[in-house]
């Protein structure tokens, strides 16, 4: 990685770990089961960010390591949906009595962004996940189509949790 794109990559961590006592009234769902959430997430809607510029099919898999934290890979195809596929790996930590809702993702030492689950199926079929901030916003699904309905139901709660919707772009995915 040039020494412009690493310089970028650890300014928008900083940006996404600061954040202000106001943006901290985002509400999280009240537990995780962990053991449900691992596995691979489709990402069908987003915010745009400078890191994720040009991506395609975009994929988050989440292991557990022996050592218990989560194993964070994501994946995208850079500029089309048959793109070279760009990869990082990353580590997830549960922020302690947060229901497993909250966690801190790390992809470069010592940055960690906060993850914040704030809406999950009861089938752990879809997942959104935000910062406290609000200026990062994924829509995630264990399948790369998701029910048009199902879209529209996670667009509502999160008009109601004041997000902007308008900033909201799907990710192409291949069905």
């Amino acid at each position: 990685m040039n020494s412009y794109k690493h310089f970028k990559l650890v300014i928008i961590l900083i940006i996404m770990t600061t954040t202000n006592i106001k943006s901290q009234t985002l509400q999280t769902v009240s537990s995780v089961d962990l053991n449900k959430y691992l596995g691979k997430w489709y990402e069908i809607a987003s915010y745009p960010q400078t890191f994720q510029k040009g991506c395609h099919c975009t994929t988050a898999e989440y292991t557990m390591s022996e050592k218990g934290y989560v194993i964070v890979e994501n994946r995208c195809n850079k500029n089309s949906i048959t793109g070279k596929q760009a990869y990082i790996k990353g580590k997830a930590f549960v922020e302690k009595n947060s229901g497993n809702a909250k966690l801190k993702v790390q992809f470069f030492w010592p940055f960690k962004a906060k993850y914040w689950i704030i809406d999950l199926a009861g089938d752990y079929s879809f997942a959104v996940v935000s910062h406290p901030n609000k200026k990062y916003l994924w829509i995630l699904s264990r399948s790369p189509k998701m029910d048009e309905s199902v879209y529209q139901l996670i667009i509502s709660r999160l008009k109601e949790k004041g997000f902007d919707i308008s900033k909201l772009q799907k990710t192409p995915q291949i069905e």
